[in-house]
């Protein structure tokens, strides 16, 4: 049987502080409780930029740092082949979801990288239960898969819209708590990230999709709709941050309103 994951943890102290600043608290196991207020995304500023080094140039040299160092550690995972990484993006329309996926995987090997952009379930899938679909793309040992959007969609759109009870929306973030400890308990890592923009932020980048007719094919009357929802998708995901931010399974906030700093 694989070795438990092992958990993450940030080599330097200071920038482990920095980073602790953007979780929606300390770990917990579910249902264990916590003092202080819930956590809020509104406590958090998406224009923030707490892991900057200097201006735009600056953070783009360390980027590209950083994604040869990735490469390099990249090809020491694939051949270790002990544990498998799952990392998770979440974010709003907008957010920069394949922008973060080019600029952090981009240079990495092809053969030990997969991205997978998930998309409504299609008429099989739903035949299944909702999390079916998701355990056939997760990594195999050695590997990185990078989900693009992922089954937190589950606990946000049926919630949003009415789909499913708040019951059923519990029973839910249970379920997940308990796939991804499944996964971690047979050594895949999971980390997850939610890219935060701001609602003005948000207008400015649908704007450049509709200025810009190379964009145009990310656009979809469906944006404005689901952006008229946005209070609601922000409570559900405070709801979802704060129940499942686990041990095996952290979550991280990353202030998105910066491209370079994202």
């Amino acid at each position: 049987m694989p070795d438990t994951a092992p958990p993450f943890v940030a080599r330097d102290k200071a920038l482990a502080q920095r980073w602790a600043g953007w979780q929606p608290g300390p770990v917990r196991a579910p249902g264990q409780s916590g003092k202080g207020k819930p956590f809020t995304l509104e406590d958090l500023d998406p224009g923030d930029k707490p892991f900057s080094i200097g201006d735009k140039s600056d953070d783009k040299d360390a980027v590209e740092a950083l994604a040869v160092e990735l490469d390099a550690l990249q090809n020491l995972f694939y051949a270790d082949r002990r544990y498998k990484l799952l990392v998770v993006l979440q974010g709003t329309d907008t957010s920069g979801k394949d922008g973060t996926i080019r600029g952090v995987f981009g240079r990495m090997s092809a053969l030990g990288v997969h991205a997978v952009g998930w998309k409504a379930p299609t008429e099989t899938e739903r035949d299944h239960d909702y999390l079916w679909r998701i355990h056939q793309q997760v990594p195999q040992a050695g590997d990185i898969t990078v989900f693009n959007r992922s089954h937190y969609e589950d606990v946000l759109v049926p919630v949003v819209n009415g789909w499913i009870t708040p019951a059923q929306h519990q029973q839910r973030l249970a379920h997940i708590n308990d796939f991804e400890r499944m996964l971690s308990e047979t050594g895949t890592i999971v980390l997850k990230f939610l890219l935060h923009i701001g609602l003005d932020e948000q207008r400015e980048r649908l704007q450049e999709r509709l200025d810009d007719p190379a964009k145009h094919w990310k656009f979809s009357m469906g944006d404005i709709a689901v952006r008229k929802q946005w209070s609601d998708y922000r409570q559900a995901y405070d709801t979802l941050l704060g129940a499942t931010h686990t041990p095996w399974a952290p979550w991280s906030i990353v202030p998105a309103n910066s491209k370079t700093h994202r």
